[in-house]
């Protein structure tokens, strides 16, 4: 499938997804993903105008070297992709690396977004989760077919449980790419420095960027099992937010994907609060 692209402020070309009518909803995957991170939820999305970014480097965007994966320069691409689209506000749904991006935003920008959705992520990161992606960021899998890593995947995401191979299955394909030599990921393998860099650099105090979020219509949408969000932070957001929207969603680690009836009882919810 070929993507509408947009050229960025720097000459980059990103690739992107607009489809249906309504509220515009800015759909931010995860690190390591794409647009298509969205494509099971998607179908419960009729209501709105749904957008979704490929982040420089994924999916299909040009790959821009390691230097520009930030999430300040992804930040800027979602706001130019606004700008391309000639929309002057829209809400966000982020996943993870997503969400980040809009409570950065929310500090920035404010003015530009109807509200903000975070999927399993908050203002403290947990290190043990960081490190299980430090561990796989920018490396293939061992696993040399797709049906041999269908195979593995319930024993490599512990926390996830009673899902069906079918599922398995279609979430390994948006995240690999099945070749002759092996599986290959979907994304620029310099993405590792990106990370390796953040990784190893002092922890920042992201409570600010969420108390930005002050007036906004939040939500905050959790898997039960998450190494990346507590249990203690998600306690904390609620606290400091007890009008936020806030689902915890059983047989799931980090990320759900969005197609539970606990996610999308929340997502219904938050939407009709734009």
């Amino acid at each position: 499938m070929t993507l509408p692209h947009f050229t960025a402020t720097d000459g980059s070309r990103i690739a992107y997804r607009d489809e249906g009518n309504g509220k515009p909803l800015l759909c931010l995957a995860g690190l390591t993903r794409a647009g298509t991170d969205f494509d099971f939820v998607a179908p419960h999305l009729a209501s709105v105008r749904l957008i979704r970014m490929d982040y420089r480097g994924r999916g299909g965007s040009e790959w821009t070297g390691a230097a520009t994966y930030t999430v300040e320069r992804e930040a800027r691409d979602a706001l130019e992709l606004l700008d391309h689209l000639g929309i002057g506000r829209a809400a966000i749904l982020g996943t993870s690396r997503g969400g980040l991006i809009g409570m950065a935003l929310a500090a920035v920008a404010k003015d530009r977004l109807t509200g903000l959705c975070l999927n399993d992520i908050g203002p403290v990161i947990a290190r043990e989760g960081l490190e299980k992606i430090k561990d796989y960021v920018g490396r293939n899998p061992a696993a040399k077919t797709m049906d041999d890593l269908v195979a593995r995947l319930p024993r490599n995401m512990p926390g996830f449980d009673n899902i069906p191979a079918e599922r398995w299955h279609a979430f390994a394909e948006r995240l690999y790419a099945e070749t002759a030599e092996g599986l290959h990921n979907r994304y620029d393998p310099e993405l590792r420095a990106s990370f390796l860099k953040a990784f190893e650099g002092p922890p920042a105090d992201l409570w600010p960027l969420f108390d930005a979020c002050a007036d906004l219509p939040l939500a905050l949408i959790r898997g039960a099992n998450s190494d990346l969000l507590s249990r203690e932070t998600a306690a904390e957001m609620c606290r400091r937010r007890p009008d936020m929207i806030f689902a915890d969603v059983p047989d799931r680690a980090h990320v759900p994907f969005l197609d539970e009836p606990e996610a999308l009882a929340a997502l219904e919810v938050w939407l009709e609060k734009l």
